[in-house]
């Protein structure tokens, strides 16, 4: 199993700490190191988390596809690749309807033929980059038919860069099984729902798409809470026990929240969200409702709990990196259990 860390860009965010961050992930021993789309461009951020390291994975998880043309995410990607000499890896995601028109004031219609056709353009100008072959792509969205020397930046060292899609919703996971290199889980999903419905979606869109799922990387799938000591312990339950409150207020996880068997915590929630009761949210999420989509443990304990939630349906966790490095040689212990931990390529 491979273990990779994000940076926390829904928080307070200094940019003058990214690439020592990015150090400090490597240093650790953590395989990747990915980077959301909430407070800033993943893609600046992961251009100097790249130019920081030398080994380490550096990926977008994920940047919002719809605003962008697949024309600038290629170049962007090819800008990358190239930069981290072959460490990079594209995440995608779609973000929700509301998000896409009223935030971005970007198109939202036939997500799922359109986030199809969007993988494939992408794919298809950097193949075209990387082989020499012309661009053209014209498709029911999309149309690329104008690509002159001028604006072709060459190959990659090692090819074009791995896409993975974000995925919770039944169309994102059959997107990602059909079209894409791995599928990137949000935490909210929680190991009986990879099992029940992720992994069976997964199976039935890469049969009809023809197309066989060994080396695809199914990463995430559930909120990890641990520390060096019980303390530190309780307090990531709390932080991962206020964001499963907070995505649990919105529509679009009900599906993961129903299978869980908390659909019903969902229409309060909800209701505290439209009456701005923030400071309320948190208090609806049991420690059973938490206990579903976080695996907690000190760094001793953990490694087992993992191998008992997630062993054999993903590929990859995240962890946090430590706040403090007084912990660091038990936390390399803890990573170097969870990479002997086989993933069972459930595909």
């Amino acid at each position: 199993m491979h273990v990779e860390t994000s940076l926390a860009t829904h928080g307070s965010l200094h940019f003058t700490t990214i690439a020592e961050q990015a150090k400090r992930a490597e240093a650790l021993g953590f395989d990747r190191l990915t980077i959301g789309e909430i407070r800033a461009d993943p893609f600046v951020l992961a251009t100097v988390a790249a130019s920081a390291t030398s080994t380490l994975q550096v990926g977008t998880g994920v940047a919002i596809a719809f605003p962008r043309s697949p024309m600038v995410v290629a170049y962007l990607s090819q800008n990358l690749q190239t930069l981290s000499n072959g460490r990079f890896v594209l995440g995608l995601g779609t973000q929700v309807k509301a998000h896409v028109e009223r935030r971005f004031s970007a198109t939202w219609d036939h997500p799922g033929a359109r986030f199809r056709e969007y993988v494939a353009a992408v794919r298809h100008i950097l193949d075209s980059w990387q082989t020499g072959s012309p661009v053209h792509h014209e498709g029911e969205f999309y149309s690329f038919t104008l690509m002159t020397p001028e604006f072709v930046p060459g190959p990659m060292p090692g090819g074009a860069p791995p896409i993975e899609l974000a995925g919770l919703n039944r169309m994102n996971i059959a997107t990602a099984g059909m079209v894409a290199d791995g599928l990137k889980l949000h935490p909210i999903s929680g190991p009986g729902y990879v099992r029940d419905v992720i992994w069976p979606v997964l199976r039935e869109a890469a049969t009809r798409a023809h197309r066989s799922l060994d080396g695809f990387r199914v990463s995430g799938g559930a909120f990890i809470a641990t520390g060096a000591t019980a303390d530190e312990v309780t307090a990531a339950r709390e932080a991962a026990r206020e964001r499963t409150a907070w995505y649990g207020s919105t529509k679009s996880y009900l599906p993961a929240l129903a299978h869980g068997g908390w659909g019903d915590v969902h229409p309060p929630l909800r209701q505290l969200v439209r009456d701005q009761r923030w400071d309320e949210l948190s208090g609806l999420v049991s420690d059973a409702m938490l206990d579903t989509f976080c695996i907690s443990g000190t760094y001793e304990e953990l490694p087992e709990r993992i191998a008992a939630e997630l062993g054999g349906i993903v590929d990859t966790i995240s962890l946090p990196i430590p706040e403090s490095t007084d912990a660091d040689v038990r936390f390399g212990r803890c990573l170097d259990k969870i990479r002997a931990i086989d993933s069972g390529r459930a595909g």
